[in-house]
């Protein structure tokens, strides 16, 4: 397997973690000093995980890959995000609403190890969709 196809597989590996919510298994797959920045803020694999399980209690996400690229230590996906508002979610009460959208999140990688993560989603996509007030 080359590098690019090794990177790839890391990051499958990261997108069956997130979805069973094994939270065990995604900080070994991210290098111990991972700096991951998102939506709801940035940080270390401390702070993630605990905005991925608040995020995993509220709405049972699911990625699925829709398209990965990848190019020397970098790995892009385009995802379908779907999930389910059935838990409270920052102060806002449940509503049952399913919801689908487009995701991205680009992987720097080295040594089979995931260095940096930037995610971006249609997060007012979901707002409407779950039955949220738009911020």
């Amino acid at each position: 397997m080359n590098a690019l196809e090794t990177n790839k597989a890391v990051v499958r590996s990261y997108v069956e973690a997130f979805n069973r919510g094994d939270f065990a298994a995604l900080r070994e797959i991210f290098a111990p000093e991972a700096e991951v920045q998102g939506v709801l803020g940035q940080g270390t694999m401390d702070k993630v995980i605990g905005i991925w399980q608040e995020l995993h209690a509220a709405f049972g996400i699911e990625l699925t890959v829709a398209e990965m690229i990848a190019e020397g230590g970098c790995v892009a996906v385009r995802y379908t995000e779907r999930g389910t508002f059935r838990g409270t979610f920052r102060g806002q009460t449940p509503t049952g609403k399913a919801y689908e959208l487009v995701a991205m999140e680009w992987f720097e990688l080295r040594a089979g190890k995931i260095q940096r993560r930037w995610g971006a989603r249609d997060a007012a996509s979901q707002a409407r969709q779950i039955g949220l007030p738009l911020a």
